[in-house]
């Protein structure tokens, strides 16, 4: 993938072969496995899982939220009979793979691919910078594991495609690590619209602000710790790479990578999945956009990062309605996050916090012509009344709910919450949103070729 075009299509930046150029093969025993786990050989090794069984689970990543969801699954397993179970950890940092093995008594690994050559393990969490999500994801589909894959799905729009693509093949379940998409309210507020409740679509709106005096993203940085380092400080800083392009070790880089366009996109792929992967729930059903606009700048936080600190995108969807989206990191004011329709609004989150959760979505009509049953002609009402119409939201924890939907669809080899189709057309808007901030100008979606436009595409 190249620095300028970080969404941009480039087949090479997932070649296989290239890759292990790059980071350097492992024995033979995993070169065997991988070729026998290979999607060309349509072999589908995993075990059968049955409604008693533990699953075996191995984190990749164990970072911050690596080691947040190492929890979550732990958790779940204490309060469901021991449902799953994590078996072995990977990192590129030995004091992060360590220390999170010792908390989970599991097998520590420095290479993804030893974990995905051991039978036994059934799914990967996949917790790693955004350069490398879709990389893991597919061999580990390829391998006959299922993965549970942080947000944001991928890092390009040709990884998105790939992903889509090969969870197809593989029939693997694929569940993207927004863990909102399982709170009770996207699923109430997709029936109401359903339902006719507000008419014809016409505009979505979601927000998602932060502030920190430091920065967002400013991570704490370990200064003893470096590719050099021996014992616990090591770093495998060439197989933190991957595929991004080839940089002399920086400390900012490993610790605080969402600042950086090379494995990351900043607020659009660390925040506004999380808006914009539930309102593609809310909808009629997932959408791509059509066209789609993006600003902002460094306004606050002038300290070498290449991300903006303030983000803002405009999309225009083909069935006839918008989205609009703002974010800051350096002002915490949201606005609600609503759907608004010809004969009504929905508003999902009043308070504005995508993640957060709300005890009930509130519906407010809009006056509209309503048909006569004389040859008078129509006259100004309220479809459904126009008292606002409270419709309550189960309560309950989303991150909890999210795991074990993952969990259960390994059982039942059904769709999760957030499966890779409507993931996909999540990330491809986020994607464009990048580019169009990035290059300067609007950006097309071509549905058709699946890759980004410069100017309309004909239908």
């Amino acid at each position: 993938m190249s620095a300028d075009s970080p969404t941009g299509s480039n087949p090479a930046s997932l070649d296989r072969r290239d890759f292990l150029k790059r980071s350097g093969a492992l024995g033979a025993g995993i070169a065997v496995a991988s070729k026998a786990f290979s999607r060309a050989n349509k072999v589908s090794p995993s075990r059968v899982i049955g409604a008693n069984d533990r699953i075996n689970v191995a984190l990749i990543g164990c970072g911050g939220r690596g080691q947040s969801d190492a929890r979550s699954f732990a958790k779940y397993a204490e309060n469901h009979n021991n449902a799953c179970q994590i078996v072995a950890v990977c990192d590129v940092y030995e004091k992060r793979k360590r220390e999170t093995a010792e908390r989970h008594q599991a097998k520590g690994y420095s290479d993804y691919r030893e974990v995905i050559a051991r039978p036994d393990v059934d799914a990967l969490i996949v917790a790693t910078p955004d350069h490398w999500h879709a990389r893991i994801a597919l061999d580990a589909m390829d391998a006959g594991k299922d993965v549970y894959l942080e947000k944001p799905m991928c890092h390009t729009i040709d990884e998105a495609k790939k992903l889509v693509d090969t969870t197809r093949e593989t029939q693997r379940v694929l569940q993207v690590g927004s863990q909102t998409t399982s709170a009770d309210q996207w699923w109430k507020a997709k029936k109401a619209i359903a339902d006719g409740m507000i008419g014809k679509m016409i505009m979505s709106q979601g927000s998602y602000h932060r502030n920190s005096i430091e920065g967002e993203w400013n991570w704490p940085i370990d200064t003893a710790a470096g590719p050099d380092a021996s014992g616990d400080n090591h770093i495998d800083w060439n197989m933190w790479l991957g595929s991004a392009p080839k940089r002399a070790y920086d400390a900012d880089r490993f610790f605080r990578f969402r600042k950086y366009w090379d494995y990351s996109g900043g607020i659009a792929t660390d925040l506004f999945f999380h808006v914009v992967a539930p309102l593609n729930i809310c909808w009629s059903k997932p959408q791509f956009p059509t066209k789609v606009s993006a600003s902002g700048g460094i306004y606050a936080f002038n300290d070498g990062r290449e991300v903006p600190d303030t983000f803002h995108l405009i999309a225009e969807y083909p069935e006839g309605h918008s989205l609009v989206l703002s974010s800051s990191m350096a002002n915490s004011q949201h606005i609600p996050g609503l759907i608004r329709g010809h004969e009504g609004t929905i508003i999902m989150v009043p308070h504005g916090e995508f993640e957060g959760s709300t005890p009930e979505i509130l519906v407010k009509p809009e006056i509209v012509e309503l048909p006569n049953s004389d040859d008078r002609g129509p006259f100004p009402g309220y479809k459904f009344g126009k008292d606002e119409i409270h419709i309550p939201v189960e309560q309950y924890d989303m991150m909890q709910a999210h795991v074990g939907n993952f969990l259960d669809c390994m059982r039942t080899r059904q769709k999760p919450h957030l499966d890779v189709e409507t993931a996909a057309h999540a990330q491809v808007l986020i994607s464009l949103a990048v580019d169009s901030y990035r290059d300067g100008r609007v950006k097309y979606w071509d549905e058709a070729k699946w890759k980004a436009a410069d100017r309309p595409v004909k239908a």
